[in-house]
Order: C-alpha cells, then sequence, then structure tokens
C-alpha cells in the first residue's frame, strides 16, 4: 500500500470533517520510484518535459517519419524509466549501498556501451558518405557484441545493484545509454534503402544486435514498472519461436531463425506495430491530457462532486466510488492505478458507514475496472481497437455506450441492495461538500465536454485530444488553481514519467504481437476456433473468454487487449462475428481479467488499502463485477446493444437489458425491495438472463417475472418493503 493510501487510512475522520477529496490527483509512489533532488531533480525533470513536448510538436506541428517517430517514443519511455525506476530495493543509508567492486563493474560497463554509441555515429557517417552498407565484421565486433555484452552485464547487475533512493545506478546509466545506441542504430539502418531487407537473408547483420538488445531492455522496464506477469508470458511467446518448429499438432510451424526473426521484431511487425502506434500517438496524448487534469486539480473536483451528488444516499461511499472511480478511471488508463488513487479516498469512508473492508476494496475495484470501459476515452484500450479494426473511434465510443450503463448500473445496484439488506446510511449533511459551492465550478467539465464535442463534429483524435488538454489550462485560469507557466511544466513532467509504464506494456506487448504475426501462431488459434464452432457457437465463445481472460491475468489493460485481440479476435471473425462484435468481446474480458480471480490486479491493490485477503476481495469484486461477464455474450446474440441496429431496437434492448442487470443485482445480493428467497433467486437469475439476452420473447418472460416478483415483494411486506430491516 502507499505511503499516501496509509495516510489516508489514518487520518479519514479529519477528511470527513474537511475536503473529501484532497489529492486524489497525486501520483502514488512506487516502492522502486527513484526520488531525486538538486541537479538530478533538474535534469529527470527536463528530459520529462522534452519527452512530452517532442510528442506534441511531432503529433501537431513537425510529424516525423512513422517508424522514426516510434523509434524515439520507445527508446525516450527506456531513458526515463531506467532513470526513474531501480531495479532492485533500494539501500536505506549510504553504508548499505553495494560494494564498491560492483560499482566499479558498472561503471566498466559504460565502456563497450559508449563504444557501441560511437560506432553508431561512425556508421552513420559511412552511410552519409555513400556507402551502400557496413562491413558486417564491424556490425558484429564494434556494434553488436559490445552492446550486447553491455545490455546483458548492465540488467544483471541493476538486480542486485543497491543505491540510495535519490542516486542514479551506475548500472542504469549503462542501459541508458545502450537504449541511445539501439534507437541510433535503427534510426540509421531504417532510413536507408537497407529498411526494406528487413526479414531477408540480406538484412544488415547490426539489426538483430539491436532488436535483441532492445528487447531485453522492454522486458527488463516492463518487469520494473508492471511486475512480472507480462514479462513471463512475453518469454514465453519468445520460446515459442524456436521450439515450435519441434511441438506436436497446431502449434507446429515450419520455424526462424534467430536473425530472420529478430530482424523483424523490431519494425511495424511487432514491437513498432499496432500497439506502439497507438501508445506513441492516441495513448499519450491523453496522458498529456490527464497531467494537465491532475495539475489543475480536475480530479479532486470530480470526486467532490460525486460526493456532494450522491454522498447522502444509503450507502454513499461506496456510490460516490462508483462515480468517481468511473470518471477518473475513463481518463486514468489503468484500473490498479485508479484503485490506489481514488481507493485510498473512498475505502476507508466505506468502511466508516458499514462496509466490511472486503466490500469497500471490491466496489473500489468493479468500479475502477469499469472506468476502462467508459466512453468517450476508456482508458487506453478503444485506441488500440481503433487502430487493429480501422473502425472510427467515434464509432466505438458510441458502441460502448450502452454496455458501459449496464456494467455501472449492475454495480450501482449491487451497492444499492447491499446497503439496504445491511441498513448501511449514507452520508450527514456536514460530511461533504456543499453542492451548491460546486456548481459553480462546473466550467471545470469543460475539457471533457470539449474533447467530446470535438470527435463528433469529425476532428481526429489527436487534434481533439490537444485542444481538450489547451482547455483544461485555459479553464483553470478561471478556477482556484491556476496553471502558469510553472504548472504547465510541471503537467508536461508528470505526463513523462506517468507514460513510462504504458509504453513499456505497449513495447512489450508488441513483442507478443510480433511473435503471432511472424510464426502464424494466430491463424493456427483461429482454425482451432473454427472447428469449436462446428460443434457450437456457444463454445467456441466460452473458450474464447477464457484465453482472454487467462491472457490478461495479470496485465495492465492495454497491453491484455492488444495481445487478446491477436490471438482471439481473428478467429472470433473467422467464424462470422463482425469486427466490431468480435473486438468488443475480447476487451471487455481483457479489462474483467483486473478483477478476476486468482490473478487480479485491481482487486490486489483495493485489498492493499483496506486491508482485507487479497483472494477473498478479489471473489468479492468479480461478483460486483458479473454483468461484464455476461452481457459480452449479448453482443454476439443481440448486436443492438452495440448500437447495430434500428434506434427501436436499440432502445428496446437497451431498457430491458437494465432492467435484467437489476434483477442480476437482486439475485446475487438476494434483496429486492425487501429480502428474498432462495428459489426466488433462482427465478430472477432466469428473468435476468432472459431480459439481457435482448430477444423479443425473451424480454416478454424477463419482464413478467420482474413483475410479478415486484407484487410479491409489496404484497408480503407492504409499504415497509423498500425499508431495509
Amino acid at each position: 500500500m502507499s505511503q499516501r493510501a496509509q495516510s489516508h487510512d489514518e487520518g479519514v475522520d479529519d477528511v470527513v470533517q474537511s475536503v473529501n477529496a484532497d489529492g486524489v490527483d497525486e501520483v502514488a509512489v512506487e516502492s522502486n520510484r527513484r526520488l531525486y533532488g538538486g541537479w538530478q531533480w533538474w535534469l529527470f525533470g527536463a528530459l520529462a518535459i522534452a519527452y512530452s513536448l517532442f510528442h506534441l510538436v511531432s503529433l501537431n506541428i513537425y510529424p516525423l517519419e512513422t517508424w522514426s517517430f516510434r523509434i524515439l517514443h520507445i527508446a525516450g519511455a527506456l531513458i526515463l524509466g531506467y532513470g526513474f525506476y531501480a531495479g532492485t530495493q533500494f539501500a536505506e543509508t549510504p553504508q548499505a549501498r553495494s560494494s564498491a567492486w560492483m560499482r566499479w563493474l558498472s561503471y566498466a560497463m559504460l565502456l563497450p556501451a559508449l563504444y557501441a554509441l560511437v560506432r553508431v555515429a561512425m556508421m552513420y557517417q559511412t552511410m552519409n558518405d555513400g556507402a551502400m552498407r557496413i562491413a558486417p565484421e564491424i556490425e558484429a565486433w564494434h556494434f553488436g557484441y559490445p552492446l550486447l555484452l553491455a545490455t546483458v552485464a548492465g540488467i544483471v547487475l541493476s538486480w542486485s545493484y543497491r543505491q540510495v533512493r535519490d542516486g542514479l545506478s551506475p548500472a542504469d546509466a549503462v542501459l541508458m545509454v545502450c537504449s541511445l545506441a539501439v534507437a541510433g542504430y535503427l534510426l540509421v539502418m531504417f532510413n536507408s534503402q537497407l529498411r526494406a531487407s528487413t526479414g531477408t537473408p540480406f538484412a544488415p547483420m547490426g539489426i538483430p544486435y539491436a532488436a535483441i538488445a532492445g528487447s531485453l531492455m522492454i522486458l527488463e522496464l516492463t518487469r520494473r514498472v508492471a511486475g512480472l506477469a507480462l514479462v513471463i508470458i512475453s518469454t514465453i511467446f519468445l520460446a515459442y519461436v524456436f521450439i515450435g518448429p519441434h511441438l506436436p499438432g497446431f502449434l507446429g510451424y515450419p520455424g526462424l531463425s534467430v536473425g530472420r526473426f529478430f530482424s523483424q521484431v523490431y519494425t511495424d511487425a511487432g514491437i513498432l506495430g499496432p500497439t506502439t502506434a497507438v501508445s506513441s500517438t492516441y495513448i499519450i496524448l491523453f496522458i498529456i491530457f490527464a497531467a494537465f487534469l491532475q495539475a489543475s486539480k480536475v480530479g479532486d473536483y470530480f470526486v467532490n462532486f460525486a460526493f456532494a451528488a450522491a454522498g447522502r444516499a444509503r450507502g454513499g461511499p461506496a456510490k460516490v466510488s462508483i462515480f468517481a472511480s468511473g470518471l477518473m478511471g475513463m481518463i486514468n488508463g489503468t484500473s490498479a492505478g485508479n484503485v490506489v488513487s481514488t481507493g485510498s479516498l473512498t475505502i476507508p469512508l466505506m468502511k466508516k458507514v458499514g462496509y466490511p473492508p472486503r466490500s469497500a476494496g471490491a466496489i473500489e475495484a468493479a468500479a475502477s475496472t469499469g472506468g476502462q470501459i467508459m466512453p468517450p476515452i476508456m482508458g487506453a484500450g478503444a485506441f488500440i481497437m481503433a487502430e487493429v479494426t480501422g473502425i472510427p473511434y467515434t464509432e466505438i465510443a458510441i458502441a460502448a455506450l450502452i454496455p458501459a450503463i449496464l456494467y455501472f448500473a449492475s454495480v450501482y445496484f449491487m451497492v444499492d441492495f447491499e446497503a439496504a439488506r445491511k441498513g448501511m446510511r449514507g452520508m450527514r449533511k456536514d460530511e461533504i461538500p456543499q453542492f451548491s459551492k460546486l456548481v459553480k465550478q462546473v466550467y471545470l467539465f469543460a475539457p471533457i465536454i470539449i474533447l467530446i464535442v470535438a470527435l463528433f463534429m469529425g476532428y481526429s483524435v489527436i487534434r481533439a485530444g490537444t485542444l481538450a488538454t489547451a482547455s483544461a489550462a485555459v479553464v483553470s485560469w478561471i478556477s482556484p488553481n491556476k496553471m502558469g507557466v510553472r504548472a504547465i511544466l510541471r503537467a508536461l513532467q508528470l505526463a513523462g514519467t506517468m507514460s513510462i509504464q504504458i509504453i513499456a506494456v505497449c513495447a512489450c506487448a508488441g513483442l507478443i504481437v510480433g511473435v503471432i504475426a511472424l510464426t502464424g501462431v494466430g491463424a493456427r488459434f483461429s482454425s482451432l476456433l473454427l472447428g469449436l464452432a462446428g460443434v457450437s457457437q456457444l463454445l467456441a465463445l466460452i473458450f474464447a473468454m477464457c484465453i482472454s481472460i487467462l491472457l490478461g491475468m495479470g496485465m495492465p489493460t492495454t497491453a491484455a487487449y492488444a495481445v487478446a485481440a491477436s490471438v482471439v479476435a481473428p478467429g472470433l471473425i473467422d467464424i462470422g462475428i463482425q469486427p466490431l462484435v468480435a473486438h468488443f468481446f475480447v476487451f471487455y474480458f481483457a479489462v474483467v481479467s483486473a478483477i478476476t480471480p486468482p490473478v487480479a490486479l485491481a482487486s490486489y491493490a483495493a485489498a492493499g488499502i483496506s486491508g482485507d485477503n487479497a483472494m477473498g476481495t478479489s471473489v468479492a469484486s468479480f461478483k460486483i463485477g458479473l454483468a461484464a461477464f455476461i452481457v459480452p455474450f449479448m453482443f454476439f446474440y443481440s448486436p443492438a446493444m452495440l448500437m447495430e441496429g434500428s434506434w427501436l431496437q436499440i432502445l428496446r434492448v437497451g431498457v430491458t437489458a437494465t432492467l435484467g442487470i437489476v434483477l442480476l443485482s437482486a439475485t446475487v445480493q438476494a434483496w429486492f425491495f425487501g429480502p428474498v428467497k432462495a428459489w426466488q433467486r433462482l427465478v430472477m437469475l432466469i428473468g435476468a438472463l432472459c431480459m439481457i439476452y435482448g430477444g423479443i420473447y425473451t424480454d416478454i418472460i424477463g419482464l413478467m417475472i420482474g413483475v410479478g416478483l415486484y407484487a410479491m415483494q409489496r404484497t408480503r411486506n407492504g409499504t415497509t418493503a423498500a425499508t431495509p430491516r
């Protein structure tokens, strides 16, 4: 649990009595995050600002060649990442630092790294002088081997080299230089005629060396910022490249040599492909947008507004969590990160009004996860969907509307019925902000409104995002938190550091996508789904669901969807499912993997704040988010849920599915205008599924069940039925 989360938990009464949301916009400091001072603070702050400005300028004013832009995008993230995130625990005191011999060995590794970088400059000059290619022995002995030696040694040394928190490890300095060498070499080669030779026997020998070094550094940075789950999955996929030819059945393939594979994987077939395309454009832009919102304290306003709107309802803090986490999660881009930011405030308050720690953590995890499916921003996965499918982003945002309503309606009624069953109160009037005062600052919603309007007026996502970012700064000038030059620079610095994790994850996911594309395993998986569909399409969908969740476990949403979209979605399309439906199906299960036991990152983060058992919180959040495991199947049986059909069909499906969600919530919580018996819960489940299904006859059956149960409850409990006992 973060230090900020602990302080919120300990001083919750003070928070309630003063300002309900103060500091939600702060970024929690990870345990391996360096905290610089002095000239190092200025240096890395300037690098982060320059990195953000580089993207704003390249995307809006001076566009670069595509591959060059993406190479610099990844290189910048690697340099910042190794500068900010340590590979092991920090030394508590200067005396506890690693021994001198390890420090000097690390400094010694700077020599081959710098030599490789110098050689890149010399190669650039040689190519500029008219040479068609570089001699293979120079690429191998004077670039490749020194680079690999420095990279491997730097990674291994960083695992055990302990430095104080405000100091840069020399091993990480080695990796920063290696990142420059890799990027420099690839820029030289990919901006020459040799670019066309990738994947052939004529490819320059240095490309595989650079790709191996670059891949190792991407994997190591991913380990530091996102944990081992994605690294392990990536390693399994990489191992498949070389053991696949020896596997039986549909897993076998002809095989690729080391040189041929790595000469292609660091191209748009892999690391520089769709995932990096999205992270270098849409995602980085919306991270900058989110940073500007944070710098202007709009996140605090969102949470305060949610408190004022829903705080006095029964179980008030839980309902605040739904609204606030949905709003913050929409722009946050990571379920677990959103849990830490908003949950450090809402979870202690939920416990205060009577929610058990497990329920409090589960509600926050489910609400934060739902932010990833809330239009118009939808975290970051929707941008990848637009890139992969070619479907306009505005169509994806519109299609996501009904499923998002169903998800949050489910969480809301789960919370409401539990509060009614347990007799929980809302917050007192003096515990929440005054709505009349907050209404006067409603203009702080302007950046998001401008974003939505610009998108639907036909502006590109990049232009709309830039306008929204600029408007966040302008709006702040009439708010209590005015953004001057210093605040704008702070926002750019914050964006640079916030982007490290998602860029590393997208690059790592690109590595997996490259394996899938180059080995053809995705096509063989599609043939397997086709075989299952011949038996039962429902069986094929269940299998696709399991694979999507399995691939997403322990991974951030963006990477989870990117991988699942490469493996599962093509197979669903091959069995006759529309591309939009197939990708939404995969996207939803990639998102809810964050609350799916046994590896549920959002639930684990919530458990750390609530103080409850992680696995118990995971199971509870799974129950609260149950709708998200049912609704995607309805995409296939009722495309009107994704706005596919007439307005009458869409309206009917939206209304009846929402009523079905209410019945589903009542089934789980055993409360529907009063306590519910076991047989009634079974009948309600049948009615819920009938209405969520979306057919005319099933809707009628579901409505009859719902009305019958409602009448039964009112008759049995009389006028006090709605009052919790």
